[in-house]
């Protein structure tokens, strides 16, 4: 035993050798050259080498479905889309920021982790970008800067766009609050809130004005020459009006329906507002003056919607649990205004009624109700419509809004308080 160890010590061990190659050249920057290019130049290379070793592997993957850009998108249509993804981040880090903390003598954050529940995914190419929902790739899993092909469809709804509806404004009315309807226009315009509501205020689409927008005194209504002072308190509620509606319509397309109040003919359906009233905001092409009741369609969604009187008449010779119950009977009986013309004053057409209903819209909205209301109905064949009733502004301080994605509704609340 002791004559075998001996031997192993005495045998040499020799160490085993490889073969060694350095291929760092890819990494060495000795031979670049800077002449101030972005870094959007890094992307495209790294898209364009990607581009082709997924292209080769499409035809293994899904043969049937055809490749194309952002740009040639069609909704419903399936594809393959090869892209640079984009990770949206709400806690992300800029560079403001960071100048912030160098500048204060405490940092101003300690997030060792700046995912959010807000955050979403977008791919881009030469053509575009479009934003991605489903659960396929998680905005927790991805970062941005991967090159991924993805195969899917349009939905012609891949962002947040709201309408907004705001009736009862009453210009010149002693409830009125010129105060509070700035705030409206401002948060419209998106002056106003910090970066959340301005980028809510960037999503919408539209805005409709659902009648009594001004009142005027009706004393001087009554066919006899007016002195100075009663033609200013005729004209300057109007003034003031066109005022706000032209810091609106500068930013968002816009619907004005007149009202019982407003200096329009009395019976349904009211045709639109003399555009002479409003010298400014008339020039605006954003601008339209409507009929009540007013049928438009946006984004392939149908809007149906009154300034209220219908409801109003209803609610005089009939009960109901709520407003919403009057609107829900309207569209049972395929009649938007069936007291009209027993109660409710209409224009008498020879050949036709403009209030029966030939399809169901996907919204219905009623103006100048006592507060904010609103359901999903559900109709015998499956038709799903929103129902809004929309309060009055002047006495409320609430709009609404409505998400066209989805056609979910939420108030906006605005309040002017002194002390």
């Amino acid at each position: 035993m002791e004559s075998m160890e001996a031997d192993l010590e005495q045998r040499p061990l020799y160490r085993k050798q490889s073969h060694y190659k350095n291929l760092d050249e890819i990494f060495y920057i000795e031979k670049e050259q800077y002449r101030g290019q972005q870094y959007s130049q890094i992307y495209f290379a790294r898209l364009h080498f990607m581009r082709i070793l997924l292209y080769s592997l499409i035809p293994g993957w899904k043969p049937q479905i055809p490749v194309c850009n952002v740009l040639g998108l069609e909704e419903g249509k399936e594809c393959i889309l090869v892209g640079t993804l984009y990770k949206h981040m709400k806690l992300k880090p800029m560079i403001l920021d960071e100048y912030s903390k160098e500048r204060s003598s405490t940092p101003l954050v300690k997030a060792h982790n700046f995912m959010n529940s807000d955050d979403y995914l977008v791919l881009e190419d030469e053509t575009g970008r479009v934003k991605l929902d489903g659960s396929v790739l998680l905005p927790s899993v991805h970062v941005t800067g991967v090159v991924v092909a993805i195969h899917g469809k349009a939905t012609g709804a891949d962002e947040d766009k709201y309408v907004v509806f705001v009736s009862g404004i009453n210009a010149g009315s002693t409830s009125s609050n010129p105060l509070m309807f700035q705030l409206l226009v401002d948060h419209l315009a998106g002056h106003l809130g910090d970066e959340k509501e301005q980028r809510f205020g960037a999503e919408i689409v539209h805005v409709v004005i659902a009648g009594n927008s001004v009142e005027l005194p009706r004393s001087s209504l009554n066919g006899q020459n007016l002195a100075p002072k009663d033609l200013s308190a005729i004209s300057d509620p109007i003034k003031e009006l066109d005022i706000m509606l032209t810091q609106i319509a500068a930013g968002v397309s816009m619907d004005i329906m007149p009202g019982s109040n407003d200096p329009a003919n009395f019976s349904l359906p009211q045709q639109p507002l003399n555009k002479c009233l409003f010298r400014g905001v008339s020039s605006c092409e954003a601008f339209r003056s409507c009929t009540n009741p007013h049928f438009f369609e946006l984004d392939n969604i149908n809007f149906l919607g009154t300034s209220g009187q219908n409801i109003e008449d209803l609610d005089k010779y009939s009960s109901a649990k709520d407003k919403l119950e009057f609107m829900e009977r309207t569209l049972r009986w395929r009649h938007i205004a069936p007291s009209s013309p027993n109660t409710l004053g209409c224009y008498p057409f020879s050949d036709r009624d403009p209030f029966l209903l030939e399809s169901c819209p996907h919204v219905y909205f009623v103006g100048n109700q006592d507060r904010f209301e609103t359901r999903f109905l559900k109709g015998s064949e499956g038709q799903i419509v929103r129902l809004i009733c929309i309060p009055r502004f002047c006495e409320t301080g609430i709009a609404v809004a409505l998400n066209l994605r989805n056609l979910d509704c939420h108030a906006l609340s605005f309040d002017i308080q002194f002390s």
